[in-house]
């Protein structure tokens, strides 16, 4: 080629940084100059969510140590496409005499070794290679001939001959009850209601000192909210010999916090896994399962969910009987369910007897998700008293470890077997209405709830800031409602008696669902009035909400229903024609699926001109 090879990355997160460094690391053997534009509207090389100028206080939810955004592990040489360190390995070089394997690091932080992969990777570019990197939105994109035209929001345009598009989270418009409560606090200035999103974003300073704030929902975001208007008004937490106290700065507002579980987001189990640890299934496989279902098209509940518990169950069983009997008969038993293959379920219960364990049953996810479901509490008293001591019950699990506690050792095995989730599952492969009712409103937000949760400090401090006075959980069931006569937001629970605070400010925390159809971004809607995106619509009778892409590698598939073969997306805009795509690369020896993705890409990128025509669909529904 002598023209160069015109490529924009959308996005400037760890999906962009990927398809970036594999598009390093695959541009040396390309006959011919290639001119790259890394656009991000807010900071190129980490993003909105993982800029560095966030406070401290925004914690990631996986230990350091299973974080890479390098492609392969480090070697003699430096840190370049294809061989640099993991976070952990980083974090230690840039603060030396301490393991950060095992911790949980701010946000901002993995944001800087973002910021210091793309240094890595311009580095050691191709001469052939030019990256610029963009500080714009990108508000249009058009096709123009066999290429494209990107509009920025200065009214600069890009032509490009193919792209990328790795957009990360959106901001939805609102509607029903959210829209409700919007309204309701723009009819009263005394008033405040603050959508979901990153709680880095959240306009949280508006809330005043000693007013009065209810918070929707109790999972990350929840916690990260909570910091904001906690350290991050002053507060702090100190050790005591009954455990951890929060001095109040007396900045703070008083919270009031509810969701439909009635409890915050149990903790993750300290770790006691090396890097790179992967659990190996047994009864939990794709072709298990999919020769249990033979001709039939997937169902979630009849032909995933009895097998992905047998294996949950295994997990927890043998970390039981480790516990109670020890290393060695916990190794036998595992080595016996194991020489089954795991194509009977019923191998599992049947070994269980003969070691001793019979009658013990096994995780339950409605259970441990929703503790309190079908109980009253007579006031606020007594429901405090047994959430404080559920807390208290899961701390102690947390602390215990991911190995050694049964019930955090079993829903840490979730983590693992996301992929076969995937495989399963990812472009219509679950019947429609299974899709819908068992994989995104049943299974999902269980799994995200009970083994994506925040580290145990997190749990430790909500119940300090309880005990403080600080942070109030109404109940189970909660009910955030406008109460046009009290001029004012009320917080309810209908389980316990006289369960009801009046609030001036509402704080969705939340992370929106994906719904392109809802989406505000000016390219979301360019993209989507131009036919170049759809939403992907399983069987023809179930609107995910999730932009439809192909398979590898991933193009777009427009409103006439063929794959647009110049763009590519990954990430967030595809959840529902994939499933779980809300992660940052994972395993430190750096090939993971992540990376996998992100080369599929990158290598169609770079393919020659001439093979810029469409392939056949490879997405069901």
């Amino acid at each position: 080629m002598s023209a160069p090879a015109r490529l924009a990355i959308v996005g400037g997160g760890p999906r962009a940084l990927s398809i970036l460094e594999r598009l390093a690391a695959r541009a040396a053997g390309v006959p011919g100059p290639v001119e790259i534009h890394l656009i991000d509207a807010v900071q190129v090389g980490c993003g909105r969510i993982w800029r560095t100028g966030q406070p401290d206080w925004y914690l990631m939810n996986t230990v350091a140590g299973e974080i890479t955004a390098f492609s392969g592990p480090p070697d003699t040489g430096p840190a370049r496409p294809g061989a640099g360190p993991s976070f952990a390995q980083w974090w230690d070089m840039t603060e030396p005499g301490h393991d950060h394997a095992n911790d949980y690091a701010p946000r901002g932080l993995y944001g800087r070794y973002l910021l210091f992969l793309l240094d890595a990777i311009e580095r050691h570019l191709p001469p052939s290679v030019t990256l610029h990197r963009l500080v714009a939105t990108v508000t249009d994109l058009r096709k123009e001939g066999e290429g494209y035209c990107l509009t920025l929001d200065d009214g600069r345009e890009i032509r490009v001959d193919r792209a990328a598009l790795a957009t990360g989270h959106a901001r939805p418009r609102l509607s029903g009850h959210l829209r409700e409560l919007q309204r309701f606090a723009e009819s009263d200035p005394a008033l405040r209601f603050i959508p979901g999103g990153s709680a880095a974003d959240m306009p949280l300073s508006a809330v005043a000192p000693g007013s009065k704030a209810g918070v929707i929902g109790m999972g990350l975001t929840f916690y990260d909210v909570v910091a904001a208007l906690t350290v991050g008004r002053g507060g702090r937490f100190t050790e005591s010999r009954d455990g951890l106290v929060y001095l109040p700065s007396g900045n703070e507002p008083f919270l009031v916090a509810g969701s439909r579980s009635g409890f915050p987001q149990p903790a993750r189990g300290r770790n006691q896994k090396p890097g790179g640890f992967l659990h190996r299934p047994v009864f939990f496989t794709e072709e298990l399962v999919r020769a249990a279902a033979g001709s039939e098209r997937l169902d979630m509940r009849r032909h995933l969910t009895p097998r992905l518990m047998a294996e949950v169950d295994f997990v927890h069983f043998t970390a039981v009987l480790r516990e109670r009997s020890g290393a060695a008969t916990a190794e036998e038993f595992a080595a016996r369910v194991r020489a089954g293959g795991g194509r009977s379920i019923a191998e599992l219960a049947r070994h269980a007897v003969d070691f001793g364990l019979a009658g013990l049953p096994g995780l339950d996810f409605d259970t441990l998700a929703l503790p309190f479901a079908g109980r009253t509490f007579a006031d606020r008293a007594a429901f405090d008293k047994e959430l404080l001591a559920a807390v208290d019950a899961d701390v102690r699990e947390a602390e215990r470890g991911n190995v050694d506690s049964p019930v955090k050792a079993g829903l840490d095995v979730l983590r693992s077997l996301r992929w076969i989730i995937r495989e399963l599952t990812d472009f219509g492969g679950l019947t429609p209405s299974s899709h819908r009712d068992d994989l995104i409103d049943w299974y999902a937000p269980r799994s995200a709830f009970l083994a994506a949760g925040p580290p145990l400090v997190r749990l430790r401090e909500t119940r300090a800031l309880i005990e403080a006075g600080v942070l109030r959980v109404i109940g189970p069931q909660a009910r955030f409602a406008a109460d046009a006569g009290a001029g004012r937001f009320t917080v309810t629970s209908p389980q316990v008696g006289g369960a009801r605070e009046e609030v001036e400010t509402v704080i969705d925390a939340r992370i929106p669902a994906v719904d392109v159809r809802a989406d505000t971004s000016a390219l979301t809607r360019a993209l989507l009035r131009r036919g170049l995106w759809s939403e992907f619509v399983n069987g023809g009778e179930f609107p995910t909400g999730g932009l439809a892409v192909s398979r590898s590698p991933f193009h777009p598939v427009r409103s006439d229903g063929r794959p647009e073969p110049g763009l590519h997306v990954l990430g967030i805009p595809t959840e529902h024609s994939r499933y779980f795509t809300q992660v940052v690369a994972t395993g430190p020896a750096g090939w993971s699926e992540f990376m996998s993705d992100a080369d599929d890409v990158a290598a169609h990128l770079l393919r020659p001109a001439d093979l810029n025509t469409p392939r056949p669909l490879a997405i069901r529904g």
